[in-house]
């Protein structure tokens, strides 16, 4: 049983750092911008969190649409089956595109709405125009995602870990440049940060596309789609994964973005705090959502080879990996949440409310982390729509009632909603994993 853990745990990171790596470049670089939108100005701070937030739940809600690309591929990849990995490759990056502008052009039309979540209209005044632009990169961000996927789904994990981290590299110099008006650019503020954003996502899917061409193992697939006819069925084949998966997250992240809508009514302060929390736990959540990605890779193989004694090696490899990530994470924000917090902001209000912010946090996100994993897994197996129901019911039904009535009804504040949110994950962790132990057992018998 050692050897067969010690080989899960090898398995899973080679799979997971590559991904890992490329996620927290991205998250790095949305901390680097609420850094340096925060020397600008604590309203303009707020108004990044109020636009990111309201953002993040759509591009997550597209990225799980493209997320039913993966174990599709992963399960043909492990029966050696070329002509449906090519099958699902074509339909996959048309159904990305698709999505990406679809979304681009609702939420630029819908940007003016920022105005009815009851927000400072300070704020709104600069989300506005930042939205829009993080809007058009959902378009380049979203092609990509449909590359990575295809290619992760291959175990090919290493080439968008380094566009990612090479995009990351040019948004964090065009921030400098764009923000700050530094070497004769023009000072945009906040807007430059939002330009710097889609500039970077708009190399992505370019970048992607050279490397499928120029790696042997993903370019047959290429040329052989090429000759294959669209089919409806196909795509629904995808779709059926991708669509559960997005209303998944939609439902997770659009939960920590009514979090943040919630933190805005109890004040300016409390949001760009609010900010700082939510920035540093999406350290940690995608360093989980890394390791989710290979067990969905890990899984989906060994349930297309049908066995399930290596399926639930790799599921619980994954989850006792990323639970003891979180543990250490939640010792960093305990003992260092005062220095964090100085990084970012120079008001000592908003210091103080964010390091008590962090002691909370260090708890939500050990939770967090093992319930995104434990939603890989199952992915990974195909079960994507179970998931959905526990999100509405923890994250919606529980999680945030409880937050309201922490912050507002007992006058906790800010607080009151990370304890909220708090149980809500963790209800959803234990019921995830339950699910998981017990479906991976029915396919011993």
């Amino acid at each position: 049983m050692l050897f067969n853990r010690s080989r899960g745990y090898k398995n899973i990171i080679l799979l997971a750092y590559p991904v890992c790596l490329s996620q927290l470049g991205t998250v790095l670089v949305s901390i680097a911008d609420s850094a340096m939108v925060g020397q600008i100005g604590t309203v303009e701070l707020a108004a990044s969190s109020l636009a990111n937030s309201v953002f993040f739940i759509f591009i997550t809600f597209v990225t799980g649409i493209t997320f039913g690309i993966t174990p599709l591929i992963a399960a043909a990849d492990g029966t050696k089956n070329l002509t449906e990995i090519s099958r699902i490759f074509k339909h996959g990056i048309l159904i990305s595109a698709i999505v990406g502008l679809g979304f681009s052009l609702l939420l630029w039309k819908a940007a003016p709405s920022l105005r009815f979540l009851n927000q400072p209209e300070a704020v709104v005044e600069l989300a506005i125009p930042y939205f829009r632009t993080l809007a058009i990169s959902l378009i380049p961000y979203s092609i990509f995602q449909g590359y990575r996927q295809f290619m992760e789904g291959l175990s090919l994990t290493k080439p968008a870990m380094y566009i990612s981290l090479f995009s990351n590299l040019i948004n964090i110099g065009l921030n400098y440049l764009l923000i700050y008006g530094n070497f004769g650019f023009p000072q945009l503020g906040l807007n430059g940060a939002g330009l710097a954003t889609l500039i970077s996502r708009t190399f992505m899917p370019f970048a992607i596309g050279i490397l499928v061409l120029l790696i042997p193992q993903s370019f047959c697939y290429l040329k052989k789609m090429m000759r294959l006819r669209i089919s409806i069925f196909q795509a629904a084949k995808i779709l059926n994964i991708g669509i559960p998966c997005g209303i998944q997250f939609l439902f997770e992240n659009g939960a920590l973005s009514f979090a943040a809508i919630m933190m805005g009514w109890l004040g300016t302060q409390e949001l760009a705090a609010h900010q700082i929390a939510l920035s540093l736990v999406t350290v940690t959540y995608m360093i989980a959502t890394g390791i989710s990605a290979a067990a969905t890779i890990g899984v989906g193989n060994q349930f297309g080879r049908r066995n399930f004694r290596r399926l639930r090696e790799t599921g619980f490899s994954s989850l006792s990996l990323t639970t003891s990530l979180s543990v250490v994470s939640a010792f960093i924000f305990i003992f260092g949440n005062h220095y964090l917090s100085n990084l970012f902001v120079r008001d000592s209000q908003v210091i103080q409310i964010a390091s008590s912010l962090l002691v909370l946090a260090a708890f939500f996100q050990i939770f967090d982390s093992i319930q995104v994993v434990i939603i890989g897994a199952l992915r990974g197996m195909g079960d994507v729509a179970y998931p959905t129901p526990i999100a509405i019911g923890s994250y919606w039904i529980l999680g945030l009632p409880l937050a309201y009535t922490f912050s507002q009804l007992l006058h906790l504040g800010a607080s009151g909603i990370w304890y909220g949110l708090s149980i809500g994950f963790s209800v959803a962790g234990g019921l995830l994993f339950l699910r998981f132990d017990r479906l991976s057992k029915q396919g011993l018998r």
